[in-house]
Formats: structure tokens, sequence, C-alpha cells
């Protein structure tokens, strides 16, 4: 039985990058790709888990963790489609959180034949124009913090958005993880990368869920922000067969908060795949 103290790392050249990841376990391939406030080690409670069942890979997308900092445009998706082949790999569970789910999404239709199954969770959707975020005051407090430089502040914000979320305070949230988010974060900002570089695909993904046909499940924290819920109920209702989950009293990393749910509900849909 293989778990995440036996695997496998290396660097994979893709796309002129070099991609950090591990694999570990046998059966069928299963990616994980995280999300923009953290790296491949948010899947710490999964990676070990899935191993068990399945041929899992994580890795660190381009700008994150140990993976190359991007110097012109790119495409996550287009990573993660390089990385597969790079790794021998014709088809796999696809697993994105956020702007791994965006990445998820994309490589599911661009490439529908290496997609067995498709799980996102609190997914980033290519093409959705965001109608609260204008209206968000904390909207200032970011872009006040990223033009002081102020990393900490900045770290502070992420942990606030995302990890407490909407309609809890800190106190509610377990300490380690709000701890685990905020140095996660501290060292990608610490890379310097430049988001605008990450291109979406042409025509977005929002216009085109219709052509997923894989069978997907869609996570969601109740206490997410309005924005991803609403990607959340776009995601069920435009994808055909789609199950959706709401895990309770989590936010954005659901996976971090509630481990042992989250994994129930991921092997439990990929049993039945």
């Amino acid at each position: 039985m293989s778990s995440a103290n036996t695997a496998q790392s290396g660097f994979a050249e893709v796309n002129g990058a070099r991609l950090y990841y591990e694999v570990a376990g046998q059966g069928h391939p299963l990616v994980l790709t995280h999300e923009s406030i953290g790296d491949n080690r948010m899947y710490d409670d999964q990676f070990g888990v899935f191993a068990q069942h399945y041929k899992t890979i994580r890795y660190d997308m381009r700008g994150f963790g140990q993976s190359s900092v991007p110097s012109g445009p790119f495409s996550f998706s287009d990573d993660l489609y390089g990385l597969l082949r790079f790794l021998g790999i014709g088809q796999a569970h696809v697993l994105g959180m956020s702007m791994g789910g965006g990445a998820s999404i994309d490589l599911t239709l661009s490439h529908p034949e290496m997609v067995s199954a498709l799980v996102v969770s609190g997914s980033a959707l290519g093409g959705f124009d965001s109608p609260d975020e204008a209206n968000d005051p904390r909207g200032k407090d970011f872009e006040a913090a990223a033009q002081a430089g102020d990393h900490e502040r900045l770290a502070d914000l992420a942990v606030e958005v995302w990890v407490v979320g909407d309609g809890r305070v800190a106190d509610q949230v377990n300490p380690a993880v709000r701890q685990r988010i905020r140095e996660l974060e501290l060292h990608n900002l610490s890379l310097g990368a430049d988001e605008s570089l990450a291109q979406q695909l042409d025509p977005p993904a929002i216009g085109r869920l219709s052509e997923i046909h894989a069978p997907t499940l869609v996570i969601v924290g109740d206490r997410d922000i309005s924005d991803i819920q609403q990607i959340a109920d776009l995601l069920a209702q435009g994808i055909a067969g789609a199950q959706k989950v709401v895990i309770r009293n989590t936010a954005h990393v659901p996976n971090m908060e509630q481990p042992e749910q989250f994994n129930r509900i991921v092997l439990d849909f990929l049993v039945g795949v």
C-alpha cells in the first residue's frame, strides 16, 4: 500500500517551464491541481489517502511552490496536459481546486479524451465576470497592500477572505489551517509571479460547459464567497449529469478544514465512475 512517504518526486520540463511533481500509489491516475493561495502541499491530507486507491499525482503549478516562475504568456491547462504527457499518462481523473479547478475544466474542454472524471472544488471558471467584485471593499484593501508591497498584509487578507470566508470570524476556523495557508501564500508572494501572464481558453469555458461529458462532481463550502457559490451553480447546471455537494461550515479550503469528509466525498464519487 503506497503512501505519501513512498512518493517519487521530480521536475518535468513542460512548455519551457520546470514543474515540480510527486507521484505515489498504483492504479488509475488521479491528478491534483491546487489553488492560488497554496501549492501542492495543500493536499497533504489527501495525497497519501488517495494513493491507497489511485496512482496519485500532485504538482506545483507554474509560478508556485518549487516550479519555475513564468517569463511570458502561458496556459495552466496546457501545462497540466504537458505534465500528464511527460509522465506517460493517457487518461486521468482530474481534481482541481479554485484556480486549479479552472485549469481542470479547461483541460477537459481542450483534451476531453484525457479526462475520465472531473472533480472541482470552489472552482474558478474561465470567462466568469464577478458581479460583486467592484462592490467588495476588501478589493481596495488588497490593492493598497499590493501597491505597498506588503506581503504580510496580503497574506492576512487572503486568509480572511478565503479561509475564514463569509459569515464567520477567524476564531471559528482551525488556527492550524489559517496558519498553513498564510505560510503558503507568503511563499507564493515571495516568488513574484505575474498572474496576468496566465491565458484562458479561447473561447472561454463559461460558454462551453455543455461540451463537458466526463462524469463531474462540483464541491463548494457553504462559507465560500458569493462568486464561488455562483460558479458552483453554473457548473452544476451547465454540465450534464454533474453532481453538486456542499460541505457545511467550510470556506475555500474544505479539503483542509474537513479532510475526512472531503476525502470520503471524492472517493465515493470516483468509485462510481
